[in-house]
């Protein structure tokens, strides 16, 4: 017995037929659903016929489950009554596979003998009478119920003699790789397909009357055509002579279209409307009585699978339900697409638009509709550009992504609705319109695919990160990257430190890192900008917010110096995407600065020298104060020191006067990520930026060391000394090239009086210092590598062109796992 891959199978026998040992012989055991077994679930007796509605209504839910996953479903029930298969073929024309009937034929003797032997069966014979007496009279009714398949096995011995084989379905070509060139609606056009496919690199064989009959390309690519090939052209039997041939050849694959379908009703003697070019088709076919196309067009099939699933060819393309599927609602889809009911103004229907909605990993490749040019919308595109109506035959090669088109050399055919333009994009390229995006694409509980693994958010931390985005975020169109957080080195066990540069280097000696970007850190706070050539742009937060209520002119500014660096043809992009700081910390954190930070200082100033006096008059009262006077007096001065540390990274500023910007990643840019590139490449650029407008931009200070060198490590560390000393906040560490998904991208190594403002003003002290070198730095690297990761897959799909929801699905998990209780001094 020959079986698809994919079907319900009902098993329909008398009790004691041998249904289980059929099923247990032919089938996996996770592929078996036996309503005995679902009875002792929710019974705790596989004989309560009481529960059989309740067993009954779990097996069919857990059956859909299966069936909806794609996989093969075996129900081993008596199934002998009409109302039990009906409920089996309706799940299975729910989930669009085919219902397929086994049916066990055992004479009602053997079946009652073999009953009899069960000490777990306590009814009489009038029952197995009673099932076998439906059985005879289901069985010639099985297809009429609509099983697609019926197979009797007739007797024992048939039984243990027989065989199951399991078959992939027609539209099951994974195992073809490819590479393809998919080519749109033909429609006739013979003239154009012959220059699209020379153009592609095909060679054309000819016929003696020179008629091409095949064609193949020298490489081993395979076309593949989307359907219509007939209707509206001037040369319909050319087009199928030349397609007939490649696919005898296997040198091409073609999916029927609604003219395919139309035209094969037609040559069948049925009764259709003759319209749409069908009137000439036919004509044409007339005059060439030596081309028999009906084989051909009977065995077209609805779609194709291909690459693995990776790719799926449909004529008017396929939600991802339906893709290797086998059913009639699949093939009116793949055929004819969907509407919405309505009709236009020009009295065609309005097709419903599933590829907004697509969130398939499958690219779906698709035409019937024409388009004046083949455009991307989520990981689908429709390559029908309308060459029988004076537009163009479109090919698009994969997995280059490669479009490949020839002009029509006239218009054949009067199109009733005229090629809409193209709709006009707001945002670069490889963003699209805030539509693409859907709410399920980021709540509850997800994993997904990175460059160093599955990363899994939790449903709570999705929804945290929702309330920031769903209120306070720019538009998620531009919203392509977050930056990770950043863990800091180890920490220090030398004398008076928490951090140090000896550790953070060790850290990056044992991870195999041979050289070290020692890299100035900015204190200012975290900015991304994307900006574009035509000077538009956006600026936001680490958590997504716009930066400024009006970022045009500071993005005028960048967009001014991007262009005097020479970046836009040197990167060949329109567009760039850049990871800074913005100084001073105050023009973003003032409010944060005054409540927190200079509140603290304020009281201080008031309560120290207060306390301080109290003390004095105490001791002059001959009252023994003890150590407090110098406690203190150390006090005092670790306020001093807190308070010259955040009034450092403040001052005035008016507009973009006052204001810094200090670059140090340029992200991506057209079809690019750049985040991958080595250190020094990022920094000579922005070294660029800065020659360009030295009063915007700040030259981010570096140093290369080795971190197995003690001398280069020594280096280091005064280097990063003098920073500090000179108030600045510190340095960030990172491998000088990439150094793969387990080495942190990045570790900072602030200052030591800088600390003040994170660990509080007397961190230094022995006692407290000595307590914060028990802090755990696990969590928080674990959580930057896991960031890291989803931003790198984020550009990884922006600079290859998907779906914007795919990369905004991977920057709002970053904000998501932001969430997550980490020590935020850390």
């Amino acid at each position: 017995m020959k079986i698809p891959e994919l079907c319900l199978v009902a098993l329909v026998g008398v009790t004691g037929s041998g249904k289980s040992t059929f099923a247990r012989r032919h089938f996996a055991p996770t592929q078996v659903l036996s309503s005995d077994a679902f009875r002792a679930l929710v019974a705790d007796d596989e004989n309560d016929q009481s529960a059989s509605g309740d067993a009954f209504d779990a097996l069919h839910y857990v059956a859909g489950k299966r069936l909806r996953a794609g996989r093969l479903t075996v129900v081993d029930a008596t199934n002998v009554q009409a109302h039990a298969r009906q409920g089996l073929v309706a799940l299975a024309r729910e989930h669009d596979v085919l219902p397929v009937a086994i049916v066990l034929d055992v004479p009602e003797d053997e079946c009652w003998a073999r009953t009899q032997a069960r000490p777990d069966r306590d009814f009489g014979r009038p029952v197995v009478a009673r099932q076998h007496r439906d059985l005879r009279r289901s069985l010639r009714g099985l297809a009429r119920e609509g099983f697609r398949q019926v197979h009797v096995l007739r007797g024992p011995e048939e039984i243990a003699a027989a065989t199951v084989e399991l078959e992939p379905l027609f539209n099951n070509r994974r195992e073809l790789t490819g590479p393809f060139d998919i080519i749109g609606d033909v429609h006739g056009c013979r003239a154009e397909l012959e220059v699209l496919l020379d153009r592609l690199g095909y060679v054309l064989s000819r016929d003696s009357l020179g008629r091409p009959v095949g064609a193949a390309h020298p490489s081993g690519r395979t076309a593949v055509f989307v359907g219509d090939l007939v209707d509206r052209g001037p040369d319909s039997p050319g087009v199928l002579r030349l397609v007939m041939g490649m696919v005898a050849a296997g040198t091409a694959l073609c999916v029927s279209g609604n003219h395919e379908a139309k035209l094969l009703r037609a040559l069948r003697g049925a009764r259709v409307t003759v319209s749409h070019g069908l009137d000439a088709t036919l004509e044409q076919l007339a005059a060439v009585p030596d081309l028999d196309a009906v084989p051909f067009l009977d065995g077209l099939i609805s779609h194709y699978v291909l690459d693995g699933g990776r790719l799926v060819v449909a004529h008017a393309g396929l939600k991802e339900a339906y893709h290797g599927r086998a059913s009639g609602r699949v093939r009116s889809f793949a055929l004819y697409g969907d509407t919405t009911g309505e009709t236009d103004e020009y009295g065609l229907p309005v097709r419903y638009p599933w590829a907004q909605e697509y969130r398939g990993r499958a690219m779906v490749v698709y035409g019937h509709t024409p388009t004046p040019a083949a455009e991307w919308v989520n990981n689908t595109i429709c390559v029908d550009t309308g060459c029988v109506f004076g537009g163009s035959l479109t090919a698009l090669r994969y997995p280059s992504r490669e479009l490949v088109s020839v002009p029509a050399a006239r218009e054949y055919y009067a199109p009733v609705r005229p090629l809409a333009p193209a709709s006009p994009l707001s945002l670069p390229s490889s963003l699209s319109l805030p539509d693409a995006f859907d709410l399920a694409d980021v709540i509850g509980r997800r994993s997904l695919e990175t460059p160093a693994g599955r990363v899994t958010v939790a449903a709570e931390n999705a929804a945290a990160a929702l309330e920031v985005m769903s209120r306070f975020a720019v538009d998620p169109s531009w919203l392509v990257w977050l930056p990770p957080t950043m863990a800091p080195a180890s920490t220090s066990v030398q004398e008076g430190y928490l951090e140090h540069p000896v550790e953070a280097l060790v850290d990056y000696a044992r991870a195999g890192v041979p050289l070290v970007v020692c890299q100035e850190k900015h204190m200012g706070s975290r900015a991304v900008l994307n900006v574009r050539r035509d000077g538009t742009g956006a600026i936001w937060t680490r958590t997504g917010r716009p930066f400024f209520p009006d970022a045009a002119p500071l993005v005028s500014r960048v967009v001014a110096a991007v262009d005097a660096a020479g970046l836009w043809d040197e990167l060949g992009s329109d567009w760039l995407l850049l990871d800074a700081e913005v100084l001073p910390w105050s023009a973003k954190a003032e409010p944060l600065i005054r409540d927190q930070y200079a509140s603290v200082a304020a009281a201080a100033g008031a309560v120290l020298p207060a306390g301080r006096a109290a003390l004095a008059a105490a001791a002059a009262r001959g009252i023994d104060t003890g150590d407090l006077a110098g406690r203190l007096a150390m006090r005092e001065t670790a306020i001093g020191k807190f308070t010259d540390v955040y009034r450092r990274y403040c001052w005035p500023t008016d507009g973009l006067s006052g204001l810094r910007l200090a670059p140090f990643h340029v992200l991506a840019a057209e079809g690019a990520n750049h985040a991958r590139r080595p250190h020094e490449w990022h920094l000579a650029l922005v070294d660029r930026l800065v020659e360009a407008d030295p009063e915007l931009f700040a030259t981010t200070r570096r140093l290369v060391a080795d971190p197995a060198d003690p001398a280069a490590v020594a280096a280091a560390t005064r280097w990063w000394l003098d920073l500090t000393e000179a108030g600045g906040e510190g340095m960030v560490l990172k491998p000088a090239a990439d150094a793969g998904p387990r080495v942190q991208p990045a570790l900072k190594c602030r200052g030591r009086e800088y600390l003040r403002i994170i660990y509080g003003p007397d961190y230094t002290e022995p006692d407290r210092l000595t307590a914060l070198r028990n802090r755990a730095l696990g969590r928080k690297r674990g959580l930057a590598l896991r960031e890291q990761a989803l931003g790198l897959a984020a550009l990884d799909l922006l600079a290859i062109g998907s779906q914007p929801w795919r990369v905004h699905q991977l920057v709002f998990a970053v904000l998501a796992c932001e969430s997550e209780p980490v020590d935020p001094r850390l």
